[in-house]
């Protein structure tokens, strides 16, 4: 009978020659596994580098494209995650690193407004994300200054428009999806808006094709704003500015949720 140490020793051996990718690895496999670690390490180095190497290239994709797999991944990963991957998967393809190694399932979080809090819809953050991380931050000179005004116009577009904007091919859900002005970029108000017009309830098949439908429509909007980029076309359409205009970040339509409570800068005080 074998001892407990026995057992042990008999497990890592299993373990290290499952890892190495043979069940008979012998002297001249542990060689080979050896020489090959250097060149991991090489290439990882090379992907931490493209990834600190800010902003990404990025090529022109087919709006509607995106918006279908937006649609369909909502249904994996919900709306933030679902704008990033309709992006980012294509251009895995075509571009590569830095996509590869972006782990965009883990904005899975911005679901229901940020792990269901029902703050900035998803949606919206997602494409904040792909359009600065493609373009870069305001601060970083006039060359990024699109990447913000691209997510402060998806935010304005998002506000002001009848959502969804975008029909799937092949809906999920077939009944038929009714469109609503938020007013907000706040899924809390999205949502409930609908929820209020349609009649359908939170858990409904009906509401989550509405948010399917929606993140597809902020994807192929966002594909549409960062192709226009590409071709040094894009031209803001966004005039909300409420920092230069307040004095506070603001939405446009605080006083829809707390009227009397809305806070003011110093300046404003009585």
């Amino acid at each position: 009978m074998k001892t407990d140490r026995q057992f042990e020793l008999e497990c890592s051996r299993r373990h290290f020659l499952k890892g190495a990718g043979t069940a008979a690895l012998g002297a001249a496999g542990i060689t080979a596994l050896a020489t090959s670690i250097p060149g991991f390490i090489k290439d990882a180095n090379a992907v931490g580098a493209s990834m600190e190497k800010w902003p990404w290239p990025y090529v022109k994709l087919d709006p509607d494209k995106t918006a279908e797999i937006a649609y369909n991944e909502w249904y994996r990963v919900f709306c933030g995650a679902a704008v990033i991957n309709a992006v980012f998967s294509q251009l895995r393809e075509k571009v590569g690193e830095p996509y590869k190694s972006f782990p965009a399932d883990s904005f899975v979080f911005l679901e229901g407004g940020m792990a269901g809090w029902g703050t900035v819809c998803g949606s919206n953050a997602g494409a904040n994300i792909v359009s600065n991380l493609i373009i870069g931050p305001r601060i970083g000179g006039p060359d990024c200054e699109h990447g913000h005004t691209i997510g402060s116009d998806m935010m304005d577009w998002y506000s002001n428009t009848p959502l969804p904007t975008y029909t799937p091919k092949e809906p999920k859900q077939k009944t038929a999806i009714i469109q609503t002005k938020s007013e907000s970029p706040l899924c809390h108000v999205s949502v409930g808006k609908w929820m209020d017009k349609s009649g359908f309830v939170l858990g409904s098949a009906e509401r989550k094709d509405r948010c399917a439908r929606v993140a597809a429509s902020v994807a192929h909007k966002l594909v549409v704003d960062l192709n226009a980029w590409k071709d040094a076309t894009f031209k803001p359409k966004s005039t909300w500015t409420p920092g230069k205009t307040f004095g506070i970040t603001a939405q446009q339509n605080c006083a829809e949720c707390h009227p009397a409570k809305v806070p003011a800068p110093p300046t404003a005080r009585k």
